[in-house]
């Protein structure tokens, strides 16, 4: 790759993550910026009981070198022509047991940023191209949402169950009373959630679809970054990803999220049906709904750290009652998804 770096600007990312070495901003003498992202290989000794632990096996769903893989796939490519999304331009630079991706800085509204409309965009787009089969590349993972939630899942010292936990003094002010009662239902259904997921019509996904991955170009394409995990998943997953994270880490009005859901999925399912999916609806709205098995782990988490000195958001200081009270609502959010997904299942 021919750019003398004159500066570094590091971005914000998942540090936990062993995949990651390095991500910044970098710039050259002329102006010229381009992201660098440097991945690396799992270490032989590297400790597996990391729930971030990189993984050599290209199914696994934390596999080390999958997002060089995709950026390299022009099958991938083409299966995103003319559908709305993107990929970033990009090259691969392989070194030894690393790979350094040289990419893009896309021009454009980042995620963060995105009005209502930018989010329906990402999600027609998103219907457009999963109204096709998985691409069947050998890097794509598999069983993403069963192996990573498990992963995530760790015992606790605040159980759901646990008088005292909710009886801490930010969790009683910020979360609804019937809250508790919800996410116990939710755990308590947690492999009837799993099953329908993996029952799902099956697709290509990115995995990893919110709004720190999409920049929306002035032409109107969503360009998505950070295959880190794409691979094989269930119709309405990506998009079942996309809406609480967007909230969970304060990037979308927690109060507005039946408004970004409600939007989000009728562009969604507009969008496979323009690509020619003849699928049910009823489908679609299971797999968006049910992916609310991936969060199982959180509200438990957020249970243990309510008396922390300090809180975070994706990464970054935030206040705790504004905190906890956004999350709170997208918590009972995703209690809703659970009942529907349930009650969609008994429905037949």
């Amino acid at each position: 790759m021919d750019f003398e770096i004159a500066e570094r600007t590091p971005l914000r990312h998942n540090p936990l993550n062993q995949v990651t070495a390095a991500i910044e901003r970098v710039t050259d003498a002329t102006g010229r910026t381009l992201i660098r992202k440097e991945l690396r290989a799992p270490k032989p000794d590297a400790d597996d009981t990391d729930r971030w632990t990189a993984s050599a096996d290209p199914r696994h769903w934390n596999y080390w070198r999958r997002e060089a893989a995709a950026y390299q796939d022009e099958e991938l490519r083409r299966s995103l022509s003319g559908t709305g999304l993107d990929l970033p331009g990009s090259e691969v630079v392989e070194h030894d047991k690393r790979a350094t991706l040289w990419l893009e800085d896309v021009a454009g509204t980042p995620g963060a940023d995105f009005t209502l409309e930018d989010h329906v965009a990402l999600a027609t787009g998103l219907g457009r191209w999963q109204a096709s089969d998985a691409l069947g590349a050998a890097w794509e993972s598999r069983r993403f949402l069963r192996d990573y939630s498990t992963v995530m899942t760790r015992p606790s010292t605040r159980r759901v169950d646990d008088d005292e936990a909710w009886a801490q003094p930010l969790i009683r002010e910020a979360w609804p009373a019937d809250l508790r009662d919800g996410w116990l239902r939710l755990l308590a259904h947690r492999d009837d959630l799993l099953a329908i997921m993996e029952r799902l019509p099956r697709t290509r996904c990115h995995l990893d679809v919110w709004v720190s991955n999409e920049i929306r170009r002035r032409s109107g394409e969503v360009v998505l970054v950070d295959w880190a995990f794409a691979g094989d998943g269930a119709v309405g997953e990506d998009l079942g990803n996309h809406v609480p994270d967007a909230t969970f880490d304060l990037f979308w009005p927690a109060e507005n999220i039946g408004e970004l859901d409600a939007a989000c999925f009728t562009a969604y399912l507009t969008g496979l049906r323009e690509a020619g999916w003849a699928g049910r609806e009823q489908e679609v709205r299971l797999g968006v709904v049910a992916s609310c098995v991936k969060y199982s782990w959180l509200l438990p988490l957020m249970l243990e750290q309510a008396s922390a000195d300090r809180h975070r958001a994706y990464h970054q200081p935030a206040d705790a009652a504004d905190l906890y009270h956004r999350r709170g609502l997208t918590f009972t959010h995703l209690v809703g998804w659970c009942d529907e997904a349930l009650r969609r299942i008994g429905e037949g």
